[in-house]
């Protein structure tokens, strides 16, 4: 069967890597000439308009799907009139613009930070009245990784704020005093049928996400599978979702999703039974849904910007590396690093995850206690 992926990423090579053993085939529309995902399969080095190049994706593969979501709509939209296509170029439309993704949550009833569009500076300074400082303003859309972020402090600073941010449609959103930054990933087929993974307990500095630990038998589980299940169900969504979530209290705040296969699952290669990167080619090629299952807790750094000495991460036991072969740049995902506890004990995991955030550039992680922590109220 030839997959079709737009995009040629990391991700994409991880679902190239996952669809080996399905015997899966797969071509890659990717306008960046060092493509990362280009090795395992036929890459087509063209702009994402170029007519040719999507003629020759479309004639060739049996079905396609993205890797993230800053591709054109347009695009998938064309595509999706010639051959199938998941996750539907309608969730593509949703999950872009930060304003009908909000909305979405709150028809279903999904708890969000308080939120308001603004088209303008007059919007902005009259939306504050409602939603008190500080506040953080983004950008509708083209945000990740912390782009297009930015957080109001003072009345002065809100016209300085609004001309670096360019002037663009925004959404205003109130703070969160959150517990902990979760996420839930999902995969769901043709039929309707839907896998879960354990919870991910998710850090980030900076915008951009350093480590995911699994956790199994997490409180949270249940509610978080039942807001993901809702949208899911509401798309009539196939494929892999992630939907990122803040533990206020004890309720689940949903601050964003994403449709396709995300960071804060990539433990899922070694520890769960089935990856998330194969569950999503088990869902768009209408294969039957892998176990998700998982008995132990595994913890995901991400390397940004540079790789640590090779040789220095395989010396801390039970670690995977994964090396995307990019370009070191600032603040890029360069790879990851996963470890998993296959014995020991939990303070000889806290030691290696220490010692692998230390590797990482992460120095205040790497102080922190992440395996047995304090024991959470579970919530009915």
């Amino acid at each position: 069967m030839n997959i079709g992926v737009l995009g040629g990423g990391q991700l994409a090579r991880m679902m190239a890597q996952a669809g080996s053993s399905l015997g899966l085939n797969f071509m890659f529309l990717c306008p960046d000439s060092d493509a990362c995902a280009a090795p395992y399969g036929e890459h087509l080095c063209a702009p994402y308009e170029d007519k040719h190049a999507q003629e020759h994706l479309a004639k060739w593969a049996d079905v396609v799907t993205y890797e993230f979501e800053n591709i054109p709509l347009s695009l998938v939209e064309l595509l999706q009139q010639q051959i199938p296509l998941h996750p539907a170029s309608s969730v593509l439309s949703l999950a872009r613009d930060r304003l009908p993704e909000k909305l979405l949550f709150r028809t279903l009833g999904i708890p969000t930070a308080k939120f308001a569009p603004v088209d303008s500076l007059e919007m902005l300074i009259n939306t504050l009245e409602d939603i008190a400082l500080p506040a953080i303003l983004k950008t509708r859309t083209q945000g990740y990784d912390g782009k297009g972020q930015a957080l109001l402090r003072k009345e002065s600073d809100l016209s300085a704020i609004w001309g670096e941010i360019g002037k663009v449609p925004c959404i205003v959103e109130s703070m969160v005093e959150f517990r902990r930054e979760l996420s839930i990933i999902a995969a769901r087929n043709q039929k309707g049928d839907m896998v879960f993974y354990p919870v991910s307990e998710n850090h980030h500095r900076d915008g951009i996400l350093r480590l995911s630990i699994s956790r199994q038998d997490d409180p949270m589980q249940v509610r978080a599978e039942a807001k993901i299940r809702s949208i899911m169900d509401n798309l009539s969504y196939v494929g892999v979702m992630t939907l990122e979530l803040f533990q206020v209290g004890d309720q689940l705040f949903a601050n964003e999703l994403a449709p396709r296969v995300h960071n804060s699952g990539h433990w899922t290669i070694e520890a769960a039974e089935t990856s998330q990167f194969e569950n999503h080619l088990r869902a768009i090629c209408g294969f039957p849904l892998g176990r998700t299952s998982s008995k132990q807790t595994t913890a995901m750094v991400n390397l940004i910007g540079s790789l640590p000495v090779e040789a220095e991460i395989r010396n801390i036991p039970d670690t995977s590396l994964h090396f995307y072969g990019k370009l070191k740049r600032p603040g890029r995902k360069v790879g990851h690093v996963t470890l998993t506890q296959s014995d020991g004990s939990p303070d000889e995991f806290n030691q290696r995850l220490a010692a692998l955030l230390q590797l990482a550039g992460e120095a205040e992680l790497s102080s922190k206690t992440f395996l047995n922590p304090t024991p959470l109220t579970q919530c009915s």
